[in-house]
Formats: C-alpha cells, sequence, structure tokens
C-alpha cells in the first residue's frame, strides 16, 4: 500500500528527479489535510456497525427484491456475505482516506473484485449502490460531527473510485 507521500516520492525516484514544487504542493495538501482524515477515519472506526447497519437497510428499503427468492441476498448466507462486503468496502475506503491515496482499493478491492461477482453472478447495481449509500451516510455523520465541508472531497475520493472502476462502462 502506498500513502501519498511514498506515492510522490517513488514516482519521482523512477524519474530520476529531485522534489519539484509539484511535488511540494502534493504533499503539502496531504499534510494540511491530515487532522480531518484523522478525525474522519475516528468518525468512521467509532461508529462502522451502525454506518455499516444503516447502509444494508437503506439498501434493502430501495431494492427488497434482493431479499426475496431468487435475489442475491437470499439465504443468510449471501445476506452475510453482502454485510461483509460492504463492512470491507468501508474499511478500505477509511484505510484510503487515511493514505490519501487510493492505491489500496486497486491492490486489496477492485483487483479481481469484478471478475469475482461476475463468475457469482452478483449485481454490481446495488453493489455500486451500497458504495453510494456509505458515502451518503459518513458525509451526514460528519456533519454531524462538526468536522468542515472541505471533508466532503476527503470522503468522496476513494468512494467515487470504487464507484467509477465498478461501473458499467467498466465491465
Amino acid at each position: 500500500m502506498q500513502d501519498a507521500i511514498s506515492n510522490v516520492v517513488n514516482k519521482y525516484d523512477l524519474a530520476g528527479r529531485y522534489l519539484d514544487n509539484t511535488a511540494l504542493d502534493e504533499l503539502e495538501i496531504y499534510f494540511s489535510t491530515g487532522l480531518e482524515r484523522i478525525r474522519i477515519s475516528e468518525v468512521i472506526n467509532s461508529q462502522a456497525s451502525n454506518i455499516i447497519k444503516e447502509a444494508s437497510a437503506q439498501l434493502y428499503d430501495e431494492q427488497p427484491e434482493l431479499l426475496r427468492p431468487g435475489g442475491n441476498s437470499y439465504t443468510t448466507r449471501r445476506y452475510a456475505a453482502c454485510l461483509r462486503d460492504i463492512e470491507y468496502y468501508l474499511r478500505y475506503c477509511s484505510y484510503a482516506i487515511i493514505a490519501g491515496n487510493n492505491n489500496i482499493l486497486d491492490e486489496r478491492v477492485l483487483d479481481g473484485l469484478r471478475e469475482t461477482y461476475n463468475s457469482l453472478e452478483v449485481p454490481i447495481g446495488p453493489t455500486i449502490r451500497s458504495i453510494q449509500i456509505l458515502q451518503n451516510i459518513i458525509i451526514d455523520t460528519v456533519s454531524i460531527n462538526q468536522i468542515n465541508q472541505t471533508d466532503q472531497t476527503i470522503i468522496e475520493i476513494p468512494f467515487q473510485h470504487l464507484i467509477n472502476c465498478l461501473g458499467e462502462k467498466n465491465i
């Protein structure tokens, strides 16, 4: 896993160049948002089970057919697998928020996920919707805890990365 710092340094190291103003600006942004990243992570960590419960409740309220016979969350085993996956998305997005880099999402979540979901016939649409719901819940939760508006962008970046990479155009 790379964080924003190792990403910048590795990029310049591979090119055999010293850090220039662009690199230093990237690092400045990362360091200047460090406290916000920590606060967001604290909110996610302290409320993870509630966030997952709320996300799954919203998803199944919107798409009850997932719980009916023939639905992808029908049976206890499939329902538990869906909740597990929602927890994975939340946890790995929290890592990406702290790292200031989406690399971990590519390495640990996206590589092979589409193929796995396709082979198991897991519908991508509800998966994407669950990630959108997670993002919205966290933005709302962070707002309640009075973390500034800039945090919305910090939150959106990893979730939108997952959504864009899993989107229908990429399947």
